[in-house]
């Protein structure tokens, strides 16, 4: 058995995470403020001083680069490189999670948890192994308050989590894993009986069996392993013990929805894409499409 507190404090175990936390901790005590979980993330007060604002703004300056949002964090508005909002708001209409236990797989900075605190869940639990994407977290939850645990694990430690869940939600995260089946095998170990899964993941438009494997690599991530189509997508789930597969949705990745903002270090799509055509990535090959997928424990 593998001693997840131990892996948790080995994670934490360093010096600028605990700079960074000190400071979101030195924050001192806002009055009256106001929260608002929409599209964009609204957190609000008339109390706030201008000190208290600078500094917070000082903060999630440091905390570079948010990748999922946006939220507007006082005075501040920080404008994310994904709209988070047009993927949530796809996978809303099938989400009905009142009352359940529900865990986030590559939670980020934990703005779909946020959303989903509008279904009134019993549980939610995140897990990424990020410190940044932690303390991005802390820094919001400093002022929302929302009872959401986030812990400091990634996919290859949920066999060794104390909670079952009703609903996973795994986003972004299945092409960045080497063994792709025993992932999801993972996710499945996770869920109870019956249990469901919400996964999105990049896939080929392709009618066979078939996955991509890239030489170095692919939109310049040299951690991307598999593309699959969606029939070597839905062997993999069937593989991993899941069933009632069903696709809801293939939606092309646009610069309307990931893009280059001053809250990101670097590039984003545009650099990753073919400069001459759009339907290529930056190394020839087909450019990002997403499958949004529900299924079933067996």
């Amino acid at each position: 058995m593998v001693d997840i507190n131990k892996i948790k404090r080995e994670n934490l175990n360093d010096l600028d995470f605990s700079s960074k936390l000190e400071k979101i901790e030195s924050i001192g005590n806002i009055k009256d403020i106001d929260i608002a979980i929409e599209d964009t993330i609204k957190i609000n007060s008339n109390s706030i001083t201008n000190k208290q604002s600078e500094d917070i703004l000082d903060i999630a300056k440091a905390l570079k680069p948010w990748r999922k949002g946006p939220f507007l964090l006082f005075d501040n508005f920080i404008d994310t490189e994904w709209l988070s909002y047009k993927k949530y708001n796809f996978f809303k209409k099938h989400l009905f999670i009142k009352n359940k236990i529900v865990a986030d797989v590559g939670c980020n900075n934990g703005y779909y948890m946020f959303r989903l605190l509008e279904q009134n869940p019993k549980k939610l639990v995140g897990f990424d192994p990020s410190k940044k994407f932690f303390l991005q977290f802390l820094l919001l939850d400093k002022f929302i308050k929302s009872g959401i645990d986030f812990e400091i694990l990634g996919i290859e430690n949920l066999s060794d989590y104390k909670t079952i869940f009703d609903v996973v939600l795994c986003f972004g995260v299945l092409y960045h894993r080497s063994d792709p089946v025993g992932s999801l095998k993972s996710l499945r170990n996770s869920l109870k009986r019956d249990g469901e899964l919400f996964l999105d993941t990049l896939v080929l438009d392709r009618d066979d069996e078939y996955a991509l494997f890239p030489s170095k690599s692919y939109q310049k991530m040299t951690n991307l392993f598999f593309i699959p189509t969606i029939k070597t997508l839905k062997n993999w789930l069937l593989r991993a013990g899941f069933v009632d597969i069903e696709i809801l949705g293939m939606i092309e990745t646009t610069t309307k929805e990931q893009r280059r903002t001053d809250w990101i270090v670097g590039e984003s799509l545009e650099d990753f894409l073919d400069p001459n055509n759009s339907k290529l990535t930056i190394e020839g090959y087909p450019a990002p499409l997403r499958a949004y997928v529900k299924c079933r424990r067996k």
